[in-house]
């Protein structure tokens, strides 16, 4: 197996980043968060890839930070280390492309905040989510951030504060998973989300991506007026044209490489 934290490839659009540290149920520490976070931003970049799928090696998506980690730091060198922790949840905010989560396992403290940070998440049955790190005198707070913008204040509140954790069922209720499957099906039910959404129109992705994050921090007449903004150049591109013209033809669309 590589050394390397996380693994990358690309297939048919579709750029899969894997967390590669089973032997400690892909923890992170600073070599993984760093790799993941710059995978994240070449997948962004590489104009092959259309859609960016993370899932992991070993039973567990994810079990948070590394408790090793938690030792033998100033409060500077403290604040530095969590926000390296937390970066990968602005950068996929930031990204144009959709980012999926697949998730096996235990996907706990800042790995359940990586899967809440997706913009999809696509779930093994037998799944389990949870914002535990109060259960260590600790609190997942950079978690909590998507968390509460997918099920509100006090949910987040209660997760956060009890550190319960929860089925891949009751997050799909609460709108943390799109899709829940049987264990064996996770990687194909994933691939096929991601297929989907390659097969789009690049520029509408993006368009739909960047609208509906920039609506949540504004009022509702605003963020209206900016969907339609947004719509609106999104009719002056070729993709639409061609979209709209191929339907009315019969035909399949033929996107232009982004």
């Amino acid at each position: 197996m590589s050394d390397n934290n996380v693994l990358v490839e690309k297939k048919d659009g579709i750029g899969i980043i894997t967390l590669n540290r089973p032997q400690a149920m892909n923890t992170f520490n600073v070599p993984l968060a760093r790799e993941l976070n710059d995978a994240l931003w070449d997948l962004e970049q590489d104009p092959e890839v259309r859609v960016v799928v993370i899932d992991a090696n070993g039973k567990h998506f994810s079990t948070g930070i590394s408790l090793d980690e938690f030792k033998n730091k100033s409060p500077k060198e403290y604040r530095e280390f969590i926000h390296k922790m937390d970066e990968h949840n602005h950068t996929i905010a930031r990204m144009k492309k959709p980012v999926i989560a697949s998730v096996k396992g235990y996907a706990l403290a800042n790995g359940a905040g990586l899967s809440f940070a997706c913009d999809l998440t696509v779930a093994a049955e037998d799944a389990k989510f949870g914002t535990t790190a109060i259960n260590v005198g600790l609190i997942c707070l950079g978690p909590a951030a998507p968390l509460a913008q997918n099920v509100g204040l006090k949910k987040a509140l209660e997760m956060v504060l009890t550190g319960d954790i929860i089925t891949a069922a009751e997050a799909e209720r609460l709108g943390l998973v799109n899709k829940v499957v049987p264990p064996e099906k996770l990687e194909e039910a994933t691939m096929e989300l991601a297929a989907k959404l390659a097969a789009k129109s690049p520029l509408a992705l993006q368009a739909g991506k960047a609208g509906l994050y920039a609506m949540r921090d504004v009022p509702y007449h605003k963020a209206l007026d900016s969907l339609s903004d947004r719509f609106a150049a999104l009719c002056c591109t070729e993709d639409a044209e061609e979209g709209v013209q191929a339907f009315l033809s019969k035909r399949k669309p033929e996107w232009q490489e982004r």
